[in-house]
């Protein structure tokens, strides 16, 4: 993948459950994970919703054995995919998970929905495990720095911006809005960036319903882009009760706040 110095594919975009009914599939019904590699091939994975699960089984396809997980949170939409993740059971693999939680909490969370009686054992996880807790603190991983900041969501979330040649790709998701330090904070690591991929799960006229639960609107995240002269804006987290034609229209009206706006979609990547 010459000529690029961040690549961003999505294989999970959907929020709260995974939502697997035909008006849905040309967004995508898995719940939230993206893969990002640098220029020079590095791999980072951003959460482990049901979108893993096919992100797994293209990583084993490619004999790839060293991946890194950041973890925004760990709500069931952002880990529910982690039981089926393919490279957890080869033994070749080493799977590296980073959390803004101690690196006990960090462990004691992920593999506890894979003990009973949720899961039938972890006995069959072979890969070489590690758990790291962030703070703040940009972190190197290959030619990418990775930026991890604070955002609004209930019981904590965090942000990511990457960097690589110059590029950067920014991910918030899930927030809401609202929180004046934390919108500052949005803005400051959003400043400038190719891509802002956003939080938009709800609609103006919905959000008013659906306060305090954590999640942001298309309006919001065109005012973001906006604000930060941010290039390309990519809607993401989309409701279950969204199907395509919503998101669409969706679309089309954050167009007229901020131009360059797109929806994410499974399987769709973008390159810088």
């Amino acid at each position: 993948m010459p000529g690029f110095r961040l690549y961003v594919t999505f294989f999970g975009v959907r929020g709260s459950i995974p939502t697997p009914a035909r008006e849905n599939l040309g967004f995508g019904g898995n719940t939230a994970c993206l893969e990002i590699r640098s220029g020079e091939n590095d791999l980072m994975v951003i959460d482990a919703g049901t979108g893993a699960r096919h992100l797994g089984r293209v990583l084993s396809e490619r004999g790839e054995s060293d991946i890194h997980f950041w973890m925004t949170h760990f709500h069931w939409d952002h880990i529910q995919g982690l039981p089926f993740f393919a490279p957890l059971f080869s033994d070749r693999a080493r799977v590296t998970f980073h959390a803004a939680r101690p690196s006990e909490a960090v462990r004691d969370i992920l593999e506890g929905q894979m003990r009973a009686p949720y899961f039938p054992s972890m006995e069959s996880v072979c890969a070489a495990r590690t758990f790291t807790g962030i703070d703040q603190s940009p972190t190197l991983q290959g030619a990418m720095t990775i930026h991890p900041f604070p955002m609004n969501h209930p019981q904590g979330a965090c942000g990511f911006r990457i960097e690589s040649g110059g590029a950067a790709v920014v991910h918030a998701s899930d927030l809401e809005h609202g929180d004046p330090r934390l919108d500052r904070i949005l803005r400051e690591y959003s400043e400038n960036a190719d891509v802002l991929i956003y939080d938009a799960q709800y609609s103006p006229e919905e959000y008013e319903s659906k306060r305090g639960w954590g999640h942001s609107t298309w309006l919001e995240a065109a005012r973001v882009a906006r604000d930060a002269k941010v290039k390309h804006l990519i809607l993401f987290h989309h409701d279950p009760n969204h199907d395509d034609e919503w998101i669409r229209a969706n679309v089309d009206q954050a167009r007229r706040c901020f131009e360059n706006t797109d929806a994410a979609r499974e399987g769709w990547t973008v390159s810088v």
